[in-house]
C-alpha cells in the first residue's frame, strides 16, 4: 500500500523526532510501544454516570466493532501515537508549547478496510463510512451524503445546508457527541455564536445528553433561538470569557468538550474532523474521479483538514492516483491561516476587522490548515464581504440560499481564479473538475430575520408592476 510522504517537523517541537516520518494517515495498525500515555485502547469509565441499558450498551460494541480506528497521532510530529481513549480534547501534550498547540488525529488500521466499502450504495448517515470513522456510539440523523449541484459553467458546488441543522457542523457532531457517549460524560459543552453550538445541541438531544453552549452576546437571533429548541443550556458571555468557562464546566460537571479549549491556537476536538473526510468520499463518488481544485470556507481549518484527509485516504486506498488542490478561502477582516501561511508560522493569532461572516471570522489558526493547505500545495485566500454577497447572490438565482460565510468558497473561485483580475499565474490546472463547499444555509445569517416588508396595495396594477420589474 502506498505510503505517505515525509512532513517537515513544526517549529519549536519538543517531540524527539525520527528521520522518517508519515504525512498523513499511517497506513499500518497504531503500535502500543509507540504509546506517550498508558491509557487502554476502551472509554474510560465514569462511575458517576449510570449504566446503559443493554441495548444501548450493545449499540456502542457494535460501533467500536465496525470501526477500524487504532488511536489519536500527533501532527505536531506524527512519530508521536496515543491510544484511541480517551480523546485528548487539549491538543498533543508532547509537541505543544506555549506559543502553540498541536492538534491530533486520528489512525486507522486501512489494511483492514473493506474492499467493497466505496461500492456500496449512497446513503444518509456517517454508519455509512464506519469502518474509517471512530466509533459512532451516538445514533445519527440522516447526515451525509448531501447534493453536488453542477453550476451554468461546470463549476460544482458541494451543497452542506442540506444536512439536518443545514450546516456541515452535522458531520463533525456526530462523531464528537459519539466520543462524549463512549466516554461516558454527563453532558456536552460547545463554544459556538452559530452553526456548531445548533449542531452539537441537536446531537446531543439525539444521544440523550445535555448541552451547554457558550455564545458571545453577538449570535444571530435566529441562531439563538435554533440553539435553545433543541433544549440545551444557552451561556451568553462575552467572547473573551467563552473557552476559560467551557475548560471549568469540563473540569467540575464532566461535559465532554465538542469545540477547541486551547487558547494559542485552534486544536478543537481530535474526532471531530474525521466526520468532514466523508465530504471527500462523496465528491469522489459522485464526480467519478478526483477534482482538480476545491475551495473551501475556512475559519479554523477543521473543515479543511478534513476534506484534505479524505482525499488523501484515498490514495492510501489505491482508488485515486492524487489529492486536489485545496483553496483555503477566509474572510479579508481576518485571514489567520493565510497569515501563517505567508510568515511560515504553525499558526497564528490575527485582529479581526467588521465583516458579517461571522461564522469563519476567527482570531486564532490552527496547525491543521497549514497541514491541508501544504500538503495538497494550495494556498490561502481572503475574500471581502462584498466578494461573498456576489457569490451568494449567484448562488440564490441557482435556488441555494446560503449564509455569507458559506458562499466565500465560491467568492474566492471568482475573485481569484476566473474573475477579470485573475492572471495566468493564478489561474489553477482545468484539467478536472472544481468544487466550492457551500458549508450551511442563509437561515444562519446575522441578518435574517431583522428586516421587515410593508403590505402592498392590493390593486392589480400594483402586482401587475412588482412582475414587471
Amino acid at each position: 500500500m502506498q505510503q505517505p510522504s515525509s512532513r517537515p517537523a513544526p517549529p519549536n517541537s519538543r517531540a524527539t523526532r525520527s528521520n522518517s516520518r508519515p504525512t498523513g494517515p499511517n497506513p499500518t495498525p497504531h503500535n502500543p510501544t509507540q504509546t506517550d500515555l498508558t491509557q487502554a485502547d476502551t472509554p474510560p469509565a465514569q462511575p458517576k454516570v449510570p449504566p446503559a441499558q443493554p441495548t444501548a450498551s450493545r449499540a456502542r460494541s457494535r460501533a467500536h466493532s465496525l470501526s477500524l480506528a487504532t488511536g489519536q497521532r500527533s501532527l505536531g510530529d506524527p512519530t508521536i501515537h496515543y491510544s484511541l481513549w480517551p480523546p485528548l480534547t487539549n491538543g498533543c501534550p508532547r509537541t505543544s508549547t506555549d506559543a502553540v498547540a498541536y492538534p491530533l488525529e486520528v489512525d486507522y488500521a486501512y489494511d483492514r478496510v473493506p474492499a467493497d466499502l466505496f461500492d456500496r450504495p449512497a446513503a444518509h448517515g456517517l454508519e455509512r463510512w464506519a469502518p474509517l470513522l471512530p466509533p459512532l456510539s451516538a445514533p445519527g440523523l440522516g447526515e451525509g451524503n448531501t447534493p453536488l449541484v453542477r453550476l451554468a459553467d461546470g463549476v460544482y458546488v458541494k451543497d452542506e445546508s442540506r444536512n439536518p441543522t443545514w450546516s456541515h457542523k452535522d458531520r463533525l457532531n456526530r462523531v464528537a457527541v459519539s466520543a462524549a457517549k463512549s466516554s461516558g460524560a454527563r453532558g456536552v459543552v460547545v463554544c459556538s455564536s452559530g452553526n456548531h453550538g445548533a449542531s452539537a445541541a441537536a446531537y446531543a438531544a439525539r444521544a440523550g445528553l445535555p448541552c451547554a453552549v457558550f455564545t458571545s452576546p453577538h449570535a444571530p437571533p435566529a441562531v439563538a433561538s435554533f440553539v435553545r429548541a433543541y433544549g440545551a443550556t444557552v451561556l451568553t458571555v462575552p467572547r473573551e470569557s467563552l473557552r476559560p468557562l467551557a475548560r471549568r464546566v469540563v473540569a467540575e460537571f464532566g461535559y465532554h468538550p465538542v469545540s477547541s479549549l486551547t487558547d494559542n491556537a485552534h486544536t478543537g476536538h481530535p474526532f471531530g474532523p474525521e466526520g468532514y473526510k466523508t465530504i471527500a468520499y462523496e465528491i469522489f463518488l459522485d464526480l467519478g474521479e478526483t477534482p482538480e481544485a476545491v475551495y473551501v470556507p475556512t475559519g479554523y481549518g477543521e473543515l479543511l483538514f478534513g476534506v484534505w484527509k479524505g482525499f488523501h485516504e484515498l490514495t492510501l486506498l489505491g482508488l485515486a492516483d492524487r489529492v486536489p488542490r485545496l483553496y483555503a478561502c477566509e474572510p479579508a477582516a481576518a485571514g489567520a491561516l493565510a497569515t501563517a501561511i505567508r510568515t511560515g508560522r504553525p499558526a497564528t493569532e490575527v485582529p479581526v476587522g467588521p465583516t458579517e461572516a461571522y461564522g469563519i471570522a476567527c482570531p486564532v489558526g490552527g496547525y491543521r490548515g497549514v497541514v491541508a493547505v501544504r500538503e495538497s500545495r494550495g494556498e490561502a485566500l481572503t475574500v471581502t464581504d462584498e466578494q461573498m454577497a456576489a457569490a451568494r447572490a449567484e448562488l440564490s438565482a441557482q435556488g441555494m440560499w446560503v449564509e455569507l460565510s458559506s458562499a466565500a468558497g465560491l467568492a474566492a473561485l471568482r475573485a481569484h481564479h476566473d474573475g477579470p483580475a485573475a492572471g495566468p499565474q493564478n489561474t489553477p490546472d482545468t484539467g478536472g473538475p472544481v468544487v466550492c463547499i457551500a458549508t450551511s444555509s442563509g437561515f444562519k445569517d446575522s441578518a435574517t430575520g431583522t428586516r421587515t416588508y410593508p403590505p402592498m396595495p392590493a390593486d392589480w396594477g400594483a402586482v401587475a408592476g412588482a412582475l414587471s420589474r
